[in-house]
């Protein structure tokens, strides 16, 4: 699971809606820069960076002008493993 604060604050925004979220509203909820958003989202995805590639954990759907982010099962597993109720 990422260390990085903005990575996590989107995921758990995520994870509180199944349907996904527009980018519009993530920022506005997180309180930061679509630039900021994007960057967050991108080593979330399943991209490769630098050769790497990323977890799989968000998935962006772009339908017309709007583009919405949502969890992967992916995502919804890694963040279970990680909820303190899923590791007692």
């Amino acid at each position: 699971m990422s260390a990085d604060p903005l990575a996590q604050a989107v995921l758990a925004e995520l994870a509180r809606h199944a349907e996904g979220v527009s980018l519009s509203r993530l920022c506005k909820r997180l309180d930061v820069r679509m630039s900021a958003l994007l960057r967050a989202l991108a080593w979330l995805g399943e991209d490769a960076i630098g050769g790497t590639p990323g977890p799989g954990w968000v998935q962006l759907e772009t339908d017309g002008a709007r583009t919405t982010a949502r969890l992967t099962e992916r995502g919804r597993s890694a963040l279970a493993a990680r909820s303190p109720v899923a590791n007692q």
